[in-house]
Parts: C-alpha cells; sequence; structure tokens
C-alpha cells in the first residue's frame, strides 16, 4: 500500500510545494541525454514532475504509480497529456520495450522484502529494450541518515496558497537490522491543528545486496556510483540489460 503522503488526498497535493527543489532530478535528465533515451519508464513517478520533464523534450514516457491521489495530481499538470500514466506497480505494466528505466528519490528502498525487490527488478528487466538501461538512487546505510530525520532538524513551516501555514516534520519510530528497515512518521499540522500522519518504511541495502540482485534478475554492468547531489550519503546505481 503507498504511504498516506502519496496516496492521501489531503496530503498529495502539497508533495511539490512542500519539496519544491527537484535538483535531484538533473541526475536522471543527463543519464537521458547520455544514452540517448528515446523512450522511458519512470518507477513510482509520484505527482509526475519527471515524467512530464522527459515530455517536453521529445521523450516517449510511460510514468507508473500505485498512488492514485499522487497520479491525480499529476494528470491535471500542463503538459500531462503527453505522457502515458500507469496506476499499478511494475509487475502490472503493459508490454513496453523502453530505452531507459528510472527509480528516483527514495522509490528503490520501498521495497521491504527481497521477493518484492526481484520481481520489481524482473518486471523492469522485462520492460527494457535489449541493450536498454536502469538508473535508480539508494541512501549508503553506512552514512546512517536516519539519524538526521529528527523533529528539531526536520521541522519546518510553508504558507501554503489557499491554506495557510502547514508545519511538518519527520520522527523515526523504529529501526531493525538485517536487513536494515527505517520505519518513521510524517507529520503535516494543518492550519486548524490536524495532524496528518503518514507512516512509511525504507530498506537500506549494502552494496553487495544491490549487486547480487541486480545480476540475479538479469542485469549486467552494474555501477554504483556517487549521488551527484548527495555525495556520500547516496549511491547512483545504473545497470544495463544485455
Amino acid at each position: 500500500m503507498p504511504d498516506a503522503e502519496f496516496d492521501d488526498p489531503r496530503l498529495a497535493p502539497l508533495y511539490d510545494i512542500l519539496d519544491p527543489d527537484r535538483s535531484d532530478l538533473d541526475t536522471y535528465l543527463a543519464v537521458a541525454e547520455e544514452i540517448g533515451a528515446r523512450s522511458v519508464l519512470d518507477v513510482g513517478c509520484g505527482t509526475g514532475t519527471f515524467a512530464i520533464l522527459l515530455a517536453q523534450r521529445g521523450i516517449e514516457v510511460t510514468g507508473l504509480d500505485p498512488a492514485g491521489a499522487s497520479l491525480d495530481v499529476a494528470r491535471g499538470k500542463e503538459g500531462a497529456e503527453q505522457v502515458a500514466w500507469v496506476h499499478g506497480d511494475a509487475t502490472t505494466l503493459p508490454p513496453l520495450q523502453v530505452d531507459l528505466a528510472t527509480m528516483t528519490a527514495n522509490v528503490a528502498q520501498v521495497f521491504l522484502t527481497d521477493e518484492a525487490w526481484a520481481r520489481t527488478l524482473s518486471a523492469i528487466h522485462a520492460a527494457l529494450r535489449p541493450g536498454g538501461h536502469l538508473a535508480f538512487e539508494t541512501r549508503v546505510p553506512a552514512d546512517r541518515g536516519w539519524e538526521r530525520w529528527t523533529p528539531e532538524r526536520t521541522r519546518a513551516t510553508t504558507d501554503v496558497p489557499g491554506l495557510g501555514p502547514l508545519t511538518e516534520w519527520m520522527e523515526v519510530t523504529d529501526v531493525r537490522e538485517d536487513p536494515l528497515l527505517v520505519s518513521f512518521t510524517a507529520h503535516n499540522e494543518f492550519p486548524d491543528g490536524q495532524d496528518v500522519v503518514s507512516t512509511s518504511t525504507l530498506r537500506f541495502r549494502s552494496a553487495e545486496e544491490l549487486e547480487t540482485s541486480l545480476a540475479a534478475a538479469g542485469f549486467e554492468d552494474v555501477v554504483l556510483g556517487d549521488l551527484p547531489y548527495a555525495p556520500g550519503r547516496g549511491w547512483l546505481v545504473r545497470a544495463r540489460r544485455p
């Protein structure tokens, strides 16, 4: 089930307002340009920002997400008609043969079990043309980034047009080892005092786990590089279907 942050009709429309800096997407635009991608599958497309950026560059895009509320936001954006939106997960995709598949932000870490991750990688592999590329990011476990997800460090108030001041903060609720799973709550306090909470869990995979799982799914040329916008904190993982 998608987190409330993405599937609650009260929260999904706020996503772009509360997180307006999407310079992280420059990394994926550069990958698409580097390989000359003419078709892209954006897995976990959310509110569609990246998918629409690609479509505006003349690229054929499929935006996939299990969160209906986020897709509703995406479909309402200018340029959305240029994207094929699919409500579901990678295992429910129609037949595709794309040049590039992407998972931006935290998408690759929402698959908590080895089985769910393997199914997703296998479905993405099938959606790529022979020689097609996969690019995604994931946080480096050794950085222990979750230790920075405290109410003191994350509390922020944003004046939302038509709504008023909304205060948000994060709080880690559980850290489990082997596999490394971090659970946390994202609080959204509305001007009327109502606190709408989204509960999430992310899986932190080691380099070995990533390389092994990608190889098992049939990928080759696996490279874990520094994530350009978060050096030392995240990996940009790239792989290719033979």
